[in-house]
């Protein structure tokens, strides 16, 4: 079962433009992700930050183990690249963080909401419990000195990018395809016309059909 559900949601994840993701060694337990942070209001907007998600063999009843692959200067990121988050905890309530059922893993988590989680908590740290002390007092404290290791760290995570990979932008992510206007004057006056002769016209055409009824009534 684990598998075939890995295999669809790799497939449809391959898909997407926020994300570049591969197997390791060609085992579908073990995915090398690739974050692409699209929010241009975002401090990480435009780093390719590279991470590693190892799948249980009861998956989907228990969560994936995830980290950065470079050290990430966050407070919710463990200095070795793990992450303090509740979707990747264990089943059930945790009396002792507490933690409700609903914040943490269930079975219905897919890597997608994972991952956009994941997404969600480098732009809104939670300070009040840090996997990195030192990252939360600047967090609080020393606001441009932490943009300033953010800064550092999205540009060194832009040398993972691999050769011959586009990288999207906020733009070129979302942008609309542009609809052909296929308006013409001469369809304006066309309809002008018709307005100002159209009860002629509705006239003439019920005269017309009136006509045509009477004939076809007496070649029968």
């Amino acid at each position: 079962m684990a598998e075939k559900v890995l295999l669809n949601e790799y497939k449809a994840l391959s898909k997407e433009t926020w994300t570049n993701i591969s197997l390791i060694a060609d085992n579908i337990f073990e995915w090398s992700v690739a974050l692409i942070v699209l929010n241009p209001d975002s401090l990480y907007y435009g780093g390719y930050f590279k991470c590693t998600m190892k799948f249980p063999q009861n998956y989907p009843f228990s969560p994936p183990d995830f980290r950065f692959n470079r050290p990430l200067w966050h407070p919710n990121v463990y200095p070795d690249g793990r992450l303090c988050i509740s979707i990747l905890h264990q089943p059930g309530e945790d009396v002792m963080s507490g933690e409700s059922a609903g914040e943490r893993w269930s079975p219905v988590q897919r890597v997608e909401s994972v991952l956009i989680s994941v997404l969600s908590l480098l732009d809104d740290a939670e300070v009040s419990s840090p996997a990195n002390v030192d990252a939360g007092v600047q967090f609080r404290g020393d606001v441009k000195g932490y943009q300033e290791r953010v800064r550092q760290d999205r540009e060194k995570s832009k040398e993972d990018i691999p050769e011959g990979f586009v990288m999207p932008t906020h733009e070129s992510a979302f942008k609309e395809e542009k609809v052909e206007d296929t308006f013409s004057w001469s369809d304006s006056e066309a309809e002008d016309d018709f307005a100002s002769d159209g009860s002629d016209v509705d006239e003439d055409m019920f005269d017309d059909e009136g006509e045509e009824t009477g004939d076809d009534g007496d070649e029968e």
